[in-house]
């Protein structure tokens, strides 16, 4: 059977296997043409529906937030009986089900009840949450810290994060290990882009002893995508093992990243030992080296950071770490710690910066 059947309707034209009608003696250019017109159009239908879904599910996200409202005012109405909360949740359940279908769980009311306490009507939570998934809601609502809040609502809606990601990030205390190195008297912008300690739990290295460096980088290089993530906003990726050339000798850093936030280039020295004075030293080379033959003039200085799996007071005190504003030291996790265990960290770390803003006393 023949593929081309003429189209009664445009002189000279035929369609193809894929029913598109195509005119016959039409030029490249005019092919191009009809195709971005068709891509144009696509567009325009594309996000309209992604809109429409959007605001769809901002909607949804409001009536949740006005039945966790009615919920409570029901509630205050039959206080005084007992266990009257947990019959009208479940009735409602069981009303709600049987019209709506799913989606009415006792659960999902009991959270729609949380949503209603944890962001009221004039906070800013309550302005973000139409910006976000409901999955996204249920786990930043359960976070007790309004700011804590408010920050994972900022990067869930800003940076796209997925569920996945946002609950890993605060099993891993992201938003607090953030701010460990962020005290009122260190005005580096580089801070804000620096954690203190990194969680790098998702490259699967476990807390061997007898672990390379070389096993560390390649697991990084593995999980690409997610130490991105962890590195957090603006990062991209340049290289690994950069070779930087002088007259004499060949040095190769480790990582290479770009931060087009802070517009500059970051190095990073991985370490599979205990922070000492000579990785601070080769740290300050390789930052100077970097800026005087790779910078670009419109290029901000170079920052280095140190991976290192633990460090102490002292190496801090006494190395150019204490008022470098470019060479920064973080420790680095291979197992997601437990709270306990991030809360020490996190309490070490505060002493540490404390210690360095004041030159060496607290």
């Amino acid at each position: 059977m023949n593929s081309l059947h003429v189209c009664s309707e445009f002189d000279g034209g035929f369609m193809n296997k894929k029913g598109e009608i195509v005119k016959q003696g039409i030029s490249e250019i005019e092919i191009m043409e009809e195709q971005q017109f068709y891509e144009d159009v696509r567009l325009i239908l594309q996000q309209a529906r992604e809109r429409a879904y959007s605001n769809a599910s901002a909607i949804m996200t409001y009536a949740y937030w006005n039945v966790g409202q009615r919920i409570v005012e029901q509630e205050q109405l039959g206080k005084r009986k007992a266990k009257y909360g947990s019959y009208l949740i479940r009735n409602l359940s069981k009303k709600l089900s049987d019209e709506f279908g799913t989606g009415f769980s006792v659960a999902n009311l009991r959270n729609c009840r949380q949503f209603y306490l944890t962001f009221p009507k004039d906070s800013y939570g309550f302005s973000m949450a139409g910006k976000v998934t409901w999955s996204h809601l249920r786990d930043i609502m359960r976070i007790s810290d309004e700011e804590e809040r408010n920050f994972y609502l900022n990067e869930v809606a800003n940076e796209n994060w997925s569920v996945k990601t946002l609950e890993r990030n605060i099993k891993s205390g992201y938003y607090k290990r953030m701010l460990s190195t962020q005290l009122p008297d260190r005005k580096n912008k580089a801070l804000e882009f620096v954690k203190d300690p990194f969680v790098l739990e998702f490259m699967g290295v476990g807390q061997s002893v007898s672990q390379l460096e070389s096993d560390l980088e390649t697991a990084i290089i593995n999980n690409l995508q997610k130490f991105l993530l962890e590195m957090g906003k603006g990062f991209s990726f340049v290289g690994r093992q950069m070779r930087i050339c002088t007259e004499t000798t060949d040095f190769y850093i480790d990582l290479v990243f770009y931060n087009f936030i802070l517009k500059c280039f970051v190095v990073i020295d991985l370490k599979t030992t205990k922070l000492t004075h000579q990785d601070i030293g080769q740290m300050d080379m390789y930052v100077r080296m970097f800026d005087d033959l790779k910078r670009r003039d419109d290029d901000n200085p170079t920052i280095g950071i140190i991976f290192c799996t633990d460090k102490d007071e002292t190496i801090v005190k006494y190395s150019v770490l204490q008022e470098s504003q470019q060479i920064f030291a973080s420790k680095y996790m291979t197992i997601l710690p437990t709270v306990e265990e991030l809360q020490k960290e996190l309490e070490r770390n505060q002493l540490i910066y404390k210690w360095e803003t004041n030159n060496g006393s607290f």
